[in-house]
């Protein structure tokens, strides 16, 4: 029955389909058409066996043209919006780029220069290349990068902008806005276009810095990188010279108590001369008793002298009366002389700190006094050896900026890359619409 009902339709579209050749069946969808298959609605599902062969020719020629022309239509729409968003998004801003690039982007000259911290240690070889051949030490690896810190960084806009008038060395030259520098920037915006123009690159296998200074005049670029490298070499002056002062303070503190334990060991031995009235006690008791020894002598002979007066004449003689009164003397004088030499009655206030009577307590007081001043005497000699040592250990730590080319003058404008800047925007612009085409296909067929 339903192959009976479409037959006169299909007869009667067949000169729809001639006059009218995008038909409502080209744009559904196949799972439509298939749905009006099922349904008995699609002309092309349900044709007549029965037909003869010429008019299911003809009905499929008419189909297959209108499809063909339908699908044309809708490519050459998808075609013409490809190349309309292509030159929109790729095609102008590029040419607009390369434009600004070549004809309106101010020139740039660059100033290079190439320095390496350096130590005395590390610089001891015989030729001049080993100072910049030899691998760089712990110490100053981390100057150099405390270095390339301090270039980059605020403190060394603010000394520059201090020098120089940065707003208008790299003040908006004609048209190119883009490369120089507003006025009345904040200070993080000035930073980072300082750190646009100044770049340095560091070689952790020789130790050497290589800074290179833009500006859009040579000379003034040159200027920059003079006072960049003057300002560095002030701060590793800074750096060694905190270091060096780091060493040598703990050695001046051992040398000041050991000069001040000296003083008072010296001022004591002053006070105990002038309470005892001798420069030695020891030499002193060598006198006493060369003293003793003598009055025993002259003791024995006057002793001798009386034995004999006495065998000779009465005990009332005046010789022996004499004698007697000689031998009394000396005897007390021995006693006395014997009573300070060894430790009887100490007299003396040795408590209070001064000196003693008696030899023996003095050459005990002067002993330890002088122990003490000998010992102050060999400390003080050692700080100062220490302090010398020391003096000449942080000399030889010392660090320098050893500046091997200095900053050049450049007579040819390097920067901007033009060409190179050109064709990276391009590419880039050539990229973005890319994957934005093949993102909008991928969605578009998935949907």
């Amino acid at each position: 029955m339903a192959i009976i009902r479409n037959a006169a339709p299909i007869a009667a579209r067949k000169d729809i389909a001639v006059d009218q050749p995008i038909s409502q069946d080209v744009v559904k969808s196949k799972s439509v058409h298939l749905l009006e298959g099922l349904l008995g609605n699609d002309d092309r599902m349900l044709v007549p066996k029965a037909k003869p062969e010429g008019r299911n020719k003809f009905h499929t020629t008419i189909t297959q043209k209108v499809q063909k022309r339908g699908w044309l239509r809708s490519l050459r729409l998808r075609h013409a919006v490809i190349l309309v968003s292509f030159f929109v998004f790729v095609a102008i801003p590029a040419a607009l780029a390369s434009f600004y690039m070549l004809f309106l982007a101010s020139n740039q000259y660059h100033s290079t220069a190439s320095f390496s911290v350096r130590s005395i240690e590390a610089a001891g070889s015989s030729d001049i290349l080993g100072m910049f051949t030899q691998a760089s030490t712990g110490s100053t690896l981390t100057d150099s990068y405390i270095l390339m810190d301090f270039i980059r960084s605020e403190r060394m806009l603010e000394e520059v902008e201090k020098k120089f008038d940065l707003e208008k060395i790299y003040a908006t030259r004609g048209l190119d806005y883009f490369y120089g520098m507003a006025a009345g920037m904040p200070v993080e915006d000035k930073l980072r276009y300082w750190r646009d123009m100044v770049d340095v690159n560091f070689d952790h296998a020789s130790g050497i810095m290589q800074l290179q200074v833009k500006a859009f005049d040579p000379a003034e670029s040159q200027k920059l990188a003079e006072f960049i490298i003057e300002q560095s070499d002030g701060l590793v002056n800074n750096l060694s010279s905190s270091a060096r002062n780091g060493v040598l303070r703990s050695a001046q503190d051992e040398v000041q108590l050991a000069e001040d334990r000296l003083t008072k060991a010296r001022v004591a031995v002053r006070k105990y001369r002038d309470a005892s009235q001798e420069v030695d006690p020891v030499e002193g008791a060598k006198l006493a008793a060369q003293l003793i020894g003598g009055l025993e002598a002259q003791l024995v002979q006057m002793n001798a002298d009386l034995a004999t007066a006495k065998s000779q004449m009465s005990d009332d003689t005046p010789r022996i009366r004499v004698l007697k009164a000689r031998i009394a003397s000396v005897e007390e004088q021995l006693g006395s002389e014997r009573q300070r030499l060894g430790s009887g009655n100490a007299s003396g206030n040795s408590e209070t700190g001064g000196a003693t009577s008696d030899v023996a307590g003095r050459i005990q007081q002067f002993e330890a006094l002088e122990t003490e001043r000998e010992f102050a005497e060999r400390a003080y000699t050692a700080s100062l050896a220490s302090i010398e040592k020391a003096r000449l250990d942080a000399s030889n730590k010392q660090r320098y900026l050893a500046v091997f080319i200095e900053p050049t003058l450049s007579q040819m404008a390097q920067y901007p890359a033009r060409i190179l800047n050109s064709f990276l925007v391009a590419l880039g612009l050539l990229f973005a619409w890319a994957v934005f085409v093949m993102g909008y296909y991928n969605i578009r067929d998935r949907t």
